[in-house]
């Protein structure tokens, strides 16, 4: 049996974990992509935690999703950076 109901309901809050190489500039970075996509991302809702080695540094970025071409814009772009391993 197909199921075609979404699998969000927009607008919702989302996380997105974005993992890459720590550098003086990484979260930096990072926000400002998001905040391309997502205005009104605030400093709190940025939480990072780095690697035990501190080589890479994970952060979570907690938006409010306005629809999913929004969120494919913030992975694409995130996806592209050169320092990014993965997101989530």
């Amino acid at each position: 049996m197909q199921d075609n109901q979404p699998l969000l309901t927009f607008p919702c809050t989302f996380p997105i974990k974005v993992m890459g190489v720590q550098s003086a500039g990484f979260e930096a970075e990072m926000v400002n992509i998001a905040r391309k996509h997502v205005p009104s991302l605030e400093d709190a809702a940025v939480v990072s935690r780095p690697s035990k080695t501190g080589k890479y540094i994970a952060l979570t970025l907690t938006i409010q999703a306005e629809s999913q071409a929004q969120l494919d814009a913030v992975y694409r772009e995130f996806s592209a950076h050169k320092d990014v391993r993965m997101t989530l």
